[in-house]
């Protein structure tokens, strides 16, 4: 059998592609951007590096404090029995639940000082974890005077529905805006988890 005559004019037959290898020699798998094991005296990328964990805490295993944990505060947060200091007594004993209750009653203010059963120092109840939002009165209170037409202090509050509406509505045509200032200047507003401003 005779094989039929080739087309000048057709294009050869594609060749396979080639597989660039490390600083591009063919046959060898590309090693570009691909950490070496032991380079620079660093370990293998994706593997754990023996003395990371538990050697600067001095417990084996156990990973480093890292972001969304609670902040250590001694054996953990305080949960009372404190004691309020107020108009030159001292009130209590009172646990966590009823300073909360106070404060977002507004019968405890943020700069009323209290103290821990067995400590004879005191502090400032804003200070207590969880009692009072981690904004400031201040704050929110500049924000809403500057750009509270625009909801930006609902906002900053995590309330994002009502900072979205009077994003929308300019602030209530500015009434709603007015508002909200002197509602923030009152302690009337708090934040979006229900705890009052410091």
């Amino acid at each position: 059998m005779s094989q039929p005559p080739q087309d000048p004019f057709a294009s050869p037959p594609p060749e396979p592609p080639e597989q660039p290898g490390q600083y591009g020699q063919p046959g060898q798998p590309s090693q570009y951007g691909q950490p070496q094991p032991g380079q620079y005296g660093q370990p293998q990328y994706g593997q754990p590096d023996p003395g990371q964990y538990g050697q600067q805490y001095g417990q084996p295993g156990q990973p480093p404090q890292g972001y969304g944990q609670q902040p250590a505060y001694g054996y953990g947060a305080p949960t009372g029995p404190f004691y309020i200091g107020y108009m030159g007594q001292e009130h209590g004993p009172l646990d966590v639940q009823q300073l909360a209750g106070m404060a977002s009653s507004g019968q405890l203010k943020p700069d009323t000082m209290v103290r821990m059963e067995g400590q004879q120092s005191w502090f400032a109840a804003k200070e207590v974890p969880g009692l009072y939002s981690d904004k400031e009165m201040v704050t929110t209170a500049i924000i809403s005077w500057l750009v509270g037409i625009f909801g930006v202090d609902r906002f900053y509050l995590g309330y994002t529905g009502l900072g979205v509406a009077k994003l929308l509505t300019c602030g209530g045509l500015g009434i709603w805006a007015i508002i909200d200032l002197i509602l923030i200047i009152l302690r009337k507003v708090p934040d979006a988890q229900g705890r009052p401003l410091k």
